[in-house]
């Protein structure tokens, strides 16, 4: 069907580990061979525990020709996390990398799945398999699911269906063509949207090649411009954050091969706007805005030319975008009276690549959808000339170096501690990563020994990344104006004191 492999040869960037579309084709269908004997049937969910490598891509194309869905999780996250995704997701089979922990291996067990380990060594025998195959898959099939928050509490997961990532991928290529995509490089999580359906699919499902870095990778980012020259690179998405340590390590390409370069996944400032444009070698330096929810990128600055500025975004890429008053999806509203130029107001969005919803969860869907019109939980404008700005955002998400850490998700691990009466997670200012991770918590003891034993607690049910780098132990919360909890009342309250020297009590551990 409409599967057909019609991809781009895939390059591992470290290892040099490459595939071309032959070989692409053909170990696809070994995969196809093994997994049908294995049991995998249409309508079948499949957790994959691994990315960024070449098995990742194989795996994705063999899962959606037998029509199931592809379920891509952190291989950072604890097997606590797993085996509550795992739970959440109910899936028949999960995939993880043989060097996976065994105590990920026993968890996802106990969530009742059944394990399989793909081999890494990938098949270049080509002429070994008879080809061609048909693919099981319908449009209206369950495609990807991608978890935006609940590794620890009620999982969260984004259900796409192969209709909706094909409008998204349709729209980018009307919107942007894809003459600067030829060679494309990825340098971002494939758990996410914005690494997998925008900066991967999108120009190797256009049959244009896609080199796979690991994520966020120190090593890559400090020698990015030799990488650029070497493989001549055409493309990469970005965030933010990744740039401090590039421009100050890595020399700027010198081949000119470099066309355009999107930053996205949180807020890009003027003055950095600027300087990677410099760096690269292009004024095609485009800010991206996307939302899982709606297959990532749905507006950037594809404007002609343009200044930098604080908060522009630009144009939409395949949707329509309006700023209302109402943030309140239940209640009626009227989107042919949307706020007036320049006027700040909610940001809603209406595409053809939303999201189906979010897996079991329709109370939850129903609060940001309405009428096929999703919100984003962001504020801006648009100004005369059309442009969209934004000016905040109401979500809680902390955006470690474009990584998305849910506070509810360590809220959730911390109130399991059998000595904790309350706890709030916010985000705060970090000179490398943007933002990073900060916890308040009221203990029933606050001695050292507790704290230590709720430092081990949380080592067991939390990924290194998810982490607190900085504690405030509080007798009690302060309630805001309604009475309730406020992450940020208690991030300004907590602004004001001292942090605990964790670091201290934990080397005086007995």
């Amino acid at each position: 069907m409409f599967l057909d492999i019609n991809v781009g040869h895939l390059t591992e960037l470290l290892t040099g580990r490459t595939l071309n579309r032959r070989e692409i084709a053909f170990r696809v269908a070994e995969r196809v061979e093994q997994y049908q004997d294995e049991g995998l049937a249409r309508g079948d969910r499949v957790l994959v525990c691994y990315g960024n490598n070449l098995e990742f891509f194989i795996d994705l194309l063999a899962v959606w020709h037998l029509g199931a869905s592809f379920v891509p999780i952190d291989g950072r996250l604890s097997a606590f996390e797993v085996e509550n995704l795992a739970r959440a997701v109910r899936p028949r089979f999960i995939l993880v990398d043989s060097k996976a922990d065994n105590s990920i291996t026993t968890a996802i067990t106990a969530a009742g799945a059944k394990v399989i380990t793909p081999p890494r060594n990938v098949s270049k025998q080509a002429h070994s398999v008879a080809m061609p195959f048909n693919s099981r898959t319908r449009l209206d099939d369950e495609a990807l699911i991608l978890f935006t928050s609940g590794s620890t509490g009620t999982p969260k997961g984004v259900v796409h269906t192969h209709r909706s990532l094909r409008a998204r991928w349709i729209a980018l290529r009307e919107s942007l063509g894809v003459q600067s995509y030829d060679r494309t490089l990825c340098l971002l999580p494939t758990h996410f949207g914005h690494g997998l359906i925008c900066n991967c699919l999108f120009p190797w499902l256009s049959g244009l090649d896609l080199y796979i870095a690991p994520a966020f990778s120190t090593d890559c980012l400090m020698q990015l411009g030799h990488l650029i020259d070497d493989h001549k690179i055409t493309f990469l998405s970005s965030v933010p954050s990744m740039w401090g340590l590039t421009l100050k390590a890595s020399k700027p390409p010198q081949s000119q091969s470099l066309r355009r370069i999107h930053c996205g996944s949180a807020p890009l400032g003027a003055h950095l706007w600027k300087q990677i444009q410099e760096w690269a070698g292009t004024r095609e330096v485009f800010n991206a805005y996307g939302i899982t929810e709606t297959g990532s990128w749905v507006a950037g600055t594809t404007v002609g030319e343009f200044v930098p500025e604080d908060g522009l975004i630009g144009i939409p890429w395949g949707a329509v975008i309006r700023i209302l008053s109402s943030r309140e999806p239940a209640a009626a509203f009227d989107l042919d009276s949307p706020c007036k130029t320049e006027e700040t107001g909610y940001v809603w969005i209406n595409t053809a690549a939303l999201m189906q919803g979010y897996d079991g969860q329709q109370q939850l869907t129903d609060e940001v959808m309405s009428g096929g019109w999703f919100l984003t939980g962001d504020v801006g404008l648009i100004d005369q000339r059309g442009w969209l700005y934004l000016k905040g955002r109401e979500r809680e998400e902390i955006n470690k170096g474009g990584t998305k850490i849910y506070p509810q998700d360590i809220d959730a691990v911390v109130e399991r501690f059998e000595h904790t009466r309350e706890v709030c997670t916010f985000g705060i200012a970090d000179p490398l990563y943007g933002q990073n991770v900060a916890m308040a918590v009221v203990l029933k003891n606050d001695d050292a020994i507790t704290i230590r034993a709720l430092h081990g607690w949380m080592k067991r049910h939390l990924a290194e990344f998810k982490m607190p780098i900085r504690w405030y132990i509080l007798d009690s919360f302060p309630p805001n104006a309604r009475g309730k909890i406020s992450r940020r009342v208690v991030q300004e309250s907590c602004a004001q004191r001292a942090p605990l020297d964790l670091q201290k009590i934990l080397r005086a551990q007995p």
